[in-house]
């Protein structure tokens, strides 16, 4: 690809982002309803087995949407894990995995549906999921009185994107969790040598600001997102944890192996023996670095109005919400690829293409990132019940 061809691509980028960015989300038909228990007067599951051990919250995001998250409690636990599921799965369909990792690692899981997924209302996207793991967050502090350096992130697959956008921002977060993750959204199809602007999840220009312990899984046989995205990740990561690369994984069937929890369990007792980030493990380099996160979220509208707003979304309406009251604003980072704002730098692909029809090209590539991500999606679900199944 030349220079002039790049030229071309940055111009028509802003088209291309927005069509990658729809084609990476695939929301299923949502596993589950939420009711109100007459007794206890709070929200439960309907259709998810062992729901009763999850307590249901709805949250608005400071993008104006209702979206839910699902809490699983476990009474021995020092930490919590806030769970970004990956591509086509809610937490219906995530629930069971949600109580085995609170049982096998004895700690809390928050788990939560993206805007557009499950019950949540309004439309995925990059933006709308950052805005989401934000709401998760506060709820995780201000009703659940969790503390920032007793919560540990985890990101799978698509995950990866919110949870490291989220793990940049937080100085005293515990800890991050990698599972088949991605360096970003085009370079699952490409070759890139420098960011793109038109790019979506860019987890690879985010991750050396991360300032805790980072584990990261990976199967050696992804073939979705190619184990050179973990490798890269875990070599750019500032405190590096042992990482764990699944001989003969794919790209979601990683929790039936058997070293798969004996790592996870191993790492967290590793994170939660340490009093402060100077003081962990020798398998852990140590690097500082602090960001700073404030936002405000409101829990718990009724049933009726997530409903009703999720219908008006689907029928395109527009619906007013009321606006936040909080004046406090997003305190502004450092951040590499200045997220948000057009490149100025010329960006190139690391293997140049013989093409004579750039705009041809350019549908063929959208083409490959839907059927990529579709591929993302359909596996999840199958690995999901295949994981299930062999556990029954």
């Amino acid at each position: 690809m030349n220079k002039k061809d790049i030229e071309n691509l940055v111009k028509m980028g802003g088209a291309a982002s927005t069509i990658a960015a729809k084609l990476a989300f695939f929301p299923p038909e949502p596993s589950y309803q939420v009711d109100l228990d007459e007794q206890t007067q709070k929200l439960k599951l309907l259709g998810v087995p062992q729901s009763e051990k999850g307590e249901v919250s709805i949250l608005q995001t400071k993008r104006g949407h209702y979206i839910f998250a699902v809490f699983v409690r476990n009474k021995a636990a020092t930490l919590t894990l806030l769970y970004s599921h990956g591509n086509a799965a809610d937490i219906g369909q995530m629930f069971q995995f949600f109580v085995e990792l609170s049982v096998r690692l004895r700690v809390n899981v928050m788990g939560y549906d993206y805007a557009g997924y499950g019950r949540s209302n309004g439309e995925p996207s990059e933006q709308n999921t950052y805005a989401d793991i934000e709401a998760v967050y506060k709820c995780l502090k201000e009703i659940y009185e969790v503390k920032e350096e007793d919560i540990i992130l985890y990101g799978q697959s698509i995950g990866s994107g919110p949870t490291l956008e989220l793990a940049t921002k937080l100085p005293k977060i515990k800890a991050v969790i990698l599972q088949s993750a991605i360096l970003s959204g085009l370079r699952v199809m490409y070759r890139i040598k420098y960011s793109l602007w038109l790019d979506i999840y860019k987890n690879i220009d985010k991750i050396p600001y991360v300032s805790c312990p980072i584990l990261v899984i990976h199967g050696t046989e992804d073939e979705v997102v190619d184990i050179s995205h973990g490798k890269k990740l875990w070599e750019l990561s500032k405190m590096k944890y042992e990482p764990l690369w699944i001989n003969g994984g794919n790209h979601c069937d990683l929790q039936v192996f058997p070293q798969f929890f004996t790592h996870l369990k191993k790492f967290i007792t590793s994170v939660e023996r340490q009093s402060d980030c100077q003081t962990i493990e020798e398998s852990i380099i140590d690097l500082n670095y602090t960001l700073d996160i404030t936002n405000e979220i409101k829990c718990r509208p009724s049933i009726e109005e997530i409903e009703k707003s999720r219908i008006s979304t689907e029928h395109k309406e527009i619906i007013a919400i009321r606006p936040s009251t909080d004046k406090r604003v997003l305190k502004p980072r450092i951040s590499v690829d200045k997220r948000e704002k057009p490149r100025k730098s010329m960006d190139y692909f690391g293997k140049s293409r013989i093409s004579t029809d750039l705009a041809e090209r350019g549908r063929n590539s959208i083409d490959r990132f839907g059927d990529m991500m579709r591929s993302v999606a359909y596996c999840n679900i199958d690995c999901l019940k295949q994981t299930l199944s062999e556990e029954d």
